[in-house]
């Protein structure tokens, strides 16, 4: 940005991501998440559910994104839409499209709901958007709902539960009419996993919460909590401290995990004491 939009002189913001990407194992060693929640997540992904990784800027929601493609088969056409092309994947069978903005005429954008409306004609297995946050999220729950199993977005929540309201306000944003109800229902059949991704005081990044959707009880959308990050204080230097741990809770789709041969352990789900 550059005067006068920038007050005090010009503004350069650079995204820079490492060439080499960090895998799913590398965020385990980090202290991201556990090897348990990456078993748990790597048969979620494999069994083709649809995810929505949720967090605040910052908080490491592309990363997660791009280690999750990382359990995705070599075998499967993948597209990806995005505003930005930051998304790393490594399968062969990758379609990448990313959006426009209007010129200075204010002619010629090509949004990303264009791109998703294209995308569902290009016979892809899963559709990943790299962030939600306009009117393109009635396609992209129109395409998990109608075939594309497995497909992905991340969106900017502060937890599972705010991620479903601010789909609902993007779905009203899209202006079109639907009873309160309808458009519930409609989430719920077409997100099964919320990850949330957090950015802690301390600068480091955890995924604070994975929680399924369930379904409908009546015209609330009921979710479970699997996994959570526990803090338990904060050291003299000023790091959080705390650890990963199930709520006790087994997996809605377990068995569908077993039919796909991810025969998850029980132990997984069991609460540390």
């Amino acid at each position: 940005m550059i005067p006068p939009v920038a007050v005090d002189g010009s503004l350069v913001s650079i995204r820079k991501f490492k060439k080499e990407k960090l895998k799913v194992e590398d965020l385990v060693r980090f202290g991201a998440f556990t090897e348990e929640m990456a078993a748990y997540l790597e048969a979620a992904v494999s069994t083709r559910l649809n995810i929505i990784v949720s967090g605040g800027t910052g908080s490491g929601k592309t990363t997660t994104l791009n280690a999750l493609s990382s359990f995705i088969a070599d075998d499967e056409r993948i597209l990806t839409i995005e505003d930005t092309a930051e998304l790393q994947l490594q399968q062969t069978h990758v379609g990448r499209m990313e959006s426009r903005p209007p010129n200075v005429e204010g002619k010629g954008a090509v949004t990303q709901r264009d791109c998703l409306r294209n995308a569902l004609r290009m016979r892809p297995d899963r559709i990943i958007v790299g962030e939600t946050r306009g009117e393109e999220v009635i396609d992209m729950l129109q395409a998990m709902n109608t075939g594309h199993d497995g497909s992905m977005t991340t969106i900017h929540a502060n937890n599972a539960r705010d991620a479903v309201s601010r789909l609902e306000n993007m779905v009203a944003m899209s202006g079109i009419e639907m009873p309160l109800k309808a458009m519930r229902s409609q989430i719920a059949s077409a997100v099964n996993l919320i990850v949330q991704a957090s950015r802690l005081q301390d600068g480091s990044r955890r995924m604070t919460s994975i929680t399924e959707i369930t379904g409908m009880e009546g015209e609330v959308i009921s979710m479970q909590e699997i996994f959570r990050y526990e803090r338990r204080g904060t050291s003299p230097d000023g790091k959080i401290i705390g650890r990963f741990n199930a709520t006790g809770v087994r997996s809605a789709y377990s068995e569908r995990f077993k039919q796909w041969g991810y025969d998850l352990p029980a132990a997984i789900y069991e609460p540390l004491p």
